[in-house]
């Protein structure tokens, strides 16, 4: 890694001592930047801004240009697993993701098979080639997935949902039928995030938005154990064992003492679970990623400097012993977002956290 400018955010998920906290934000290349929303109406809709490696790398790189963050991450979107699945994935304006073809009984679940990584999914890996050679080393590029249980829970309801009706009548109804929806979402996930590393891919975070919906039980046994799998392969995999891992479960903060049993490098944290509490509860095990409330980003800069200077303060000291903290919003950063913030939120971290890793 001695050729990257700036290595921050990996040596601190490699838990090194660092002289300040790294930062950077979840959908970070956004429609918040007025040049984002430029290439993605040259791009003409979304999927086709995705699909296009050199728009894909274009807009991965505006965050990097315009504010200085410590790491890029790939511009793309976690559903193209299913889309590649034949599930045929269209974005519907004021509407979101919704499939045209989702999985609605067990014969559909049946048919599924794990698409080809440089094949059906060749356009990501390429957008990684791409923005790797863009970045020259001058910040690590994250890849990354949505989680087994958030990508089948889009197939079987079809779109979001509010009460993910579908998708928990098939686990309480059909749990078997389930699991091999989950086992082969799995399998094609570890496929897909092993190939963004051979594309260039430094380090790998998996998103589960809707783990948070499920009780303890039910978390463990359709959703953890899954990613649990995830980890455990790319960990044993002489390709990619050393790259680092971060697993994000949207209102999981109940479960970090779990999560980091996986053996996964890092958790993020939404922006309810208390960062000093976290800390004490496995910030000896994993480097801790969050975790201010991205709507603070819609309101003035004096409130992102105190926000983000309560986050900081609430990791404190770092310490012999403490894995680490990248500092990221609980959530994506929203479209309201204000520019003038990210540049305040960027400057504060950067310019303030080195006095708490004295």
């Amino acid at each position: 890694m001695n050729d990257m400018k700036n290595d921050l955010y990996l040596r601190t998920l490699r838990g090194e001592k660092v002289e300040r906290t790294p930062i950077w934000v979840m959908r970070q290349a956004g429609r918040y930047l007025p040049e984002y929303r430029a290439v993605r109406k040259q791009a003409g809709d979304f999927l086709t801004l995705c699909k296009t490696p050199e728009l894909a790398c274009e807009v991965t790189m505006q965050p990097i240009d315009r504010f200085g963050l410590d790491a890029a991450i790939l511009f793309s979107d976690i559903l193209t697993i299913p889309d590649a699945m034949g599930l045929e994935l269209v974005l519907e304006e004021g509407v979101g993701p919704v499939f045209n073809k989702p999985v609605r009984s067990e014969a559909d679940i049946n048919k599924l098979t794990v698409p080809d990584a440089e094949d059906d999914l060749g356009y990501v890996m390429d957008a990684v080639r791409v923005i790797r050679k863009e970045l020259d080393g001058r910040v690590p590029l994250i890849g990354f997935t949505g989680s087994p249980w958030t990508l089948a829970s889009y197939m079987v309801e079809g779109s979001g949902s509010k009460e993910f009706r579908r998708i928990k009548g098939l686990m309480f109804e059909s749990p078997q039928a389930a699991h091999t929806l989950l086992q082969v979402v799995t399998d094609s996930v570890i496929t897909y995030l092993k190939a963004q590393v051979a594309a260039g891919a430094q380090s790998l975070m998996v998103f589960d938005t809707w783990g948070g919906m499920l009780s303890t039980a039910n978390y463990q046994t359709f959703s953890l154990s899954y990613m649990q799998q995830i980890v455990s392969a790319i960990k044993s995999d002489a390709a990619t064992k050393d790259i680092p891992i971060v697993l994000f479960t949207k209102g999981g903060g109940q479960w970090l003492e779990m999560m980091a049993d996986t053996g996964c490098d890092g958790l993020g944290l939404d922006w309810t679970v208390d960062i000093t509490n976290a800390k004490a509860r496995v910030g000896d095990r994993v480097v801790l990623q969050g975790n201010m409330d991205p709507v603070v980003m819609n309101t003035g800069t004096t409130q992102v400097q105190d926000n983000a200077m309560q986050v900081l303060e609430g990791y404190g000291q770092h310490q012999a012993g403490d894995k680490g903290h990248i500092f990221n919003l609980g959530h994506g950063i929203q479209p309201f977002a204000q520019p003038d913030n990210m540049k305040a939120l960027v400057d504060t971290v950067q310019g303030q956290s080195s006095k708490f890793h004295a």
